[in-house]
């Protein structure tokens, strides 16, 4: 944004009003909605005499201003700022500093306010490009930044300055050495990074020419603006595709090794005594898993309920490893679990919250081997419907480990010698009860997001073998329809005697997302109500409709990105995906910190030993909820950005080639294509379209040009020619083969393209000028 570009969008605000409203000139004194509408379409805080500019206002019409803006702060509609300039509610100033929160998928930077006393979360900061010869904003900088809000609670900010960090300033990068006079020079492998890093030759650790490295830095640079740093890893030949993981491992900074205190624990550790505990052994409980699974946190069982008060109802018992007997609080195992915060899955490795000798070892209900567990048993009806609960800690024994496929075909009628045994004991009861949890499922109308995933297999050579799809079957559905309902039974036996819990909650998504997906909707065939009280049932229902037609993928896109992101918090708001009142994570305290704190909420509750949770963790349980909420985004980026650089690996050699997909993206520097036999998303750069002056139009997720009148909008069916695809750095770039493939007609919007050969103004924020078009000089206003 230009040093006056603000100033630039006020001016066109304050005129585009006087057309708006005055006219050609001010007649009559406009009315408090009006003006309320000025100040909330107003991209930044505006002050009383912008106002009386905007409307043409005469000297005596401003006493009546003032008292109307009195009127509008004291009910609310507007709140007063610094320099007493006014805003909508939850708004920030027009210069604040913020913190860089995280760097999505798409390269966008995003950050926070620093300071926020509003009520709900704060508003999302999108932030631009540096100046050249700045060092990009990584994750945990601070910056003082210049906000233009574009929607309630979003804005886009430009960078005025680099303050120091809120972690004392010390960040790892990893990528590729280049060796240069007088040292090395750091290539980031993460492409969201722009600009590399000076290692001087006391720095390089004995590092060589094309090597893949750690490098820590600290703020600061040379006079040329690049930072500084010094390696602390070396990982080896950047090609060999076993660092493909540890590549997103450590830009992630995900810790990998265990402090020897918590190793030392770990191994020490012993099966609990019997005495106190409930005997389970003689319950053919069993474990159902995928079959590379090695950490098994989970058993069912289940009967028909005999009792008389409960007809056609069923007995389950959902048994839990108990991670809480071998790590107590406080102790170093604990710390290193809290600072991991979850299990973290890649391709070809996992990196566990505990270590192995726990994960898979004495907390692994494996078969045929006693083990501590945390148990509840469940009575339902016949209709799904919870009846009442129980929780016990006690000694199970896992009569066998099955797996998804294993347990479908035996409900197929095609069990095999393994499991032929189990089918009428113990394999029938549970899809019995399975069925009555689906009828309660399908009664709360639940938001069913049945979105492909897909699966990457990695050779004995650590390379990509295979690209497939998951397949979803019943067996997966009884085991997670299990799991919700001890969840829920978790949150009900915390909540019902107001006990501090730490609740997994997902909030109602925001209305103005709401409205934006109504409208993206509407012209493909598709109505949401606007204004009302939104149902998970509601979008439920349009992905029903949606199915089997070309659209179907956009709209279950479009769905999922209007849903909030569900959080770790003790203050309990519900789960609007699963549509519950109640849930809290109870079931894998193998691989979530967050189910270790519930497991010993439990505890305390039903002083049922003394590793409960301690009054210290009782009063820091935002805290952790916040920590272990930030984990798990963490461990989501770093996976989504191992299983990119496979699929990079995976085309690397079919550069050249051309591939069908999808716009399953939209951003202000291009596109992102979903192509259909890997699912691997590639970007189509914005400077690669077909010349013109496009405009990022975010409520219809579309790249317009304004001089041509091609909209490139997301779900449109494309073909591009792969032209780069680097593992290192995960890059996939593509170009479209056609410049008007995927593109609709501007008139086909409702809009209306410039004259040809019309050159007017300066590309507005969020409009970018393809290679080739000469930038437009225009005039400043």
């Amino acid at each position: 944004m230009p040093r006056n570009g603000l100033r630039h969008e006020w001016i066109d605000c304050r005129q585009n009003w006087k057309r708006k409203v005055a006219g050609p000139k001010q007649a009559t004194f406009p009315t408090k909605d009006q003006i309320a509408d000025f100040i909330r379409e107003s991209p930044v805080p505006v002050g009383k005499k912008e106002i009386a500019r905007a409307f043409q206002m005469t000297g005596d019409q401003r006493i009546g201003l003032k008292a109307i803006l009195k009127e509008l702060e004291a009910e609310g509609t507007v709140e007063r700022g610094p320099g007493r300039r006014l805003a909508p509610p939850r708004s920030l100033p027009s210069v604040t500093v913020v913190d860089v929160s995280e760097v999505d998928e798409d390269g966008e930077t995003i950050a926070r306010p620093v300071r926020w006393d509003g009520s709900g979360p704060a508003p999302r900061i999108f932030l631009g490009p540096g100046r050249a010869g700045h060092p990009p904003l990584a994750p945990g900088d601070r910056a003082l930044v210049r906000l233009r809000r574009t929607a309630p609670d979003t804005y886009e900010g430009q960078v005025i300055r680099r303050l120091d960090r809120r972690d004392g300033g010390v960040t790892r990068i990893v990528g590729t050495m280049e060796a240069r006079r007088g040292g090395g020079f750091l290539v980031p492998a993460d492409r969201r990074q722009k600009d590399g890093l000076f290692i001087p030759d006391t720095g390089r650790n004995a590092a060589q020419d094309g090597e893949l490295v750690v490098v820590e830095t600290e703020p600061g640079g040379t006079r040329l603006g690049a930072r500084r740093g010094q390696v602390v890893e070396r990982l080896g030949d950047p090609s060999d595709p076993r660092n493909i993981s540890l590549i997103a491992i450590h830009a992630a900074g995900i810790p990998v090794d265990f402090p020897k205190p918590a190793l030392q624990q770990a191994e020490q550790a012993v099966l609990p005594d019997i005495a106190g505990r409930t005997d389970l052994r003689v319950i053919p409980l069993v474990t159902i898993d995928g079959a590379d699974a090695r950490d098994f946190d989970d058993a069912v069982w289940a009967e028909p309920d005999t009792g008389a008060d409960n007809p056609g109802g069923w007995h389950l018992i959902v048994a839990i490893a108990d991670v809480a007997a071998s790590v107590p609080p406080g102790s170093p195992l604990d710390r290193e679990a809290f600072k991991r915060g979850n299990s973290c899955y890649f391709p070809d490795r996992v990196v566990p919250m505990l270590p192995e000798a726990l994960s898979n070892g004495l907390c692994s209900l494996v078969p045929e081997e006693d083990r501590a567990c945390h148990a509840v048993h469940l009575w339902i009806g016949a209709d799904g419907r919870p009846v009442r609960h129980r929780f016990v800690r006690g000694i199970m024994r896992s009569a066998a480990r099955l797996t998804y496929e294993q347990v479908q075909a035996a409900r197929d009628g095609k069990p095999d010698s393994a499991i032929a045994p189990l089918v009428e004991t113990v394999i029938a009861p549970l899809y019995g009860a399975f069925g009555a949890l689906s009828r309660a499922r399908e009664r709360r109308g639940t938001l069913e997001l049945d979105l492909p995933e897909r699966v990457i297999r990695i050779g004995d050579d650590g390379r990509v073998s295979e690209i497939g799809q998951r397949t979803r079957l019943d067996s997966h559905r009884l085991i997670e329809e299990f799991m919700i309902a001890a969840n829920v039974a978790a949150a009900s036996a915390l909540q019902d005697r107001n006990h501090p819990c730490l609740f997994r909650v997902h909030d109602a998504p925001d209305p103005a997302r709401v409205h934006a997906l109504a409208e993206f909707l509407e012209p493909l065939g598709y109505s949401l109500a606007k204004g009302q009280v939104y149902k998970p049932r509601m979008f439920s229902q349009i992905l029903h409709r949606a199915a089997g037609r070309p659209e179907s993928a956009v709209v279950s896109e479009m769905i999922l990105r209007t849903q909030a992101q569900a959080v770790y918090a003790p203050e309990n708001i519900g789960h609007f995906g699963l549509s519950l009142a109640r849930y809290a994570h109870f079931t894998s305290p193998i691989r979530r910190y967050a189910d270790l704190v519930v497991h010993r909420a439990l505890i305390r509750l039903l002083g049922s030993g003394g590793d409960g949770l301690t009054d210290d963790e009782t009063t820091r349980l935002e805290a952790i909820g916040e920590q272990v909420s930030s984990t798990e985004r963490r461990a989501a980026m770093a996976e989504r950005d191992a299983q990119d650089r496979y699929l990079a690996a995976f085309l690397a050699d079919q550069v050249g080639g051309t591939f069908s997909g999808r716009i399953g993206g939209v951003t202000r520097f291009g596109l992102f294509v979903t192509l259909d036999e890997t699912g691997a998303s590639g970007l189509v750069p914005v400077s690669t379209l077909p010349q013109d002056y496009y405009e990022h139009d975010a409520a219809s997720h579309a790249l317009i040009g304004r001089r041509w009148g091609r909209v490139f909008r997301l779900g449109a069916r494309v073909k591009a020619r792969l032209s780069e695809a680097d593992p290192v750095t995960g890059s996939t770039v593509l170009v479209l083969l056609d410049a008007d493939d995927g593109a609709e007609s501007f008139e086909a919007v409702g809009g209306t393209p410039a004259p040809a050969g019309r050159r007017s103004g300066r590309p507005a924020r969020g409009r970018v000028g393809t290679s080739g078009a000469r930038r437009p000089r225009g005039r400043r206003r």
